[in-house]
């Protein structure tokens, strides 16, 4: 998504842009939630010396690869902004 494109948005699409981005990343960050709770469930009651750090490495990577849609959510509550929506 690039800036001239929000630009270009009507309001109605532009609200609902960021509305759908916001529930995606509440859905993901629950999700995301839910894994880190079995990892540490699974840590703490099995034993950990058959765990590898690939067991971990989803509940790092997860929140790098959210990074440009947490960029495109700033981006578009800077449009809605300076519309005064």
């Amino acid at each position: 998504m690039k800036n001239n494109t929000i630009s270009e948005l009507s309001n109605e699409k532009l609200i609902k842009r960021r509305d759908l981005l916001k529930g995606f990343l509440i859905g993901i960050g629950i999700v995301w939630l839910f894994m880190i709770a079995f990892v540490i469930y699974i840590f703490a009651t099995k034993d950990t010396s058959k765990f590898s750090f690939v067991v971990f490495l989803p509940i790092f990577i997860l929140p790098v690869t959210l990074t440009p849609l947490l960029i495109n959510v700033g981006l578009l509550n800077k449009e809605i902004k300076s519309r005064k929506l």
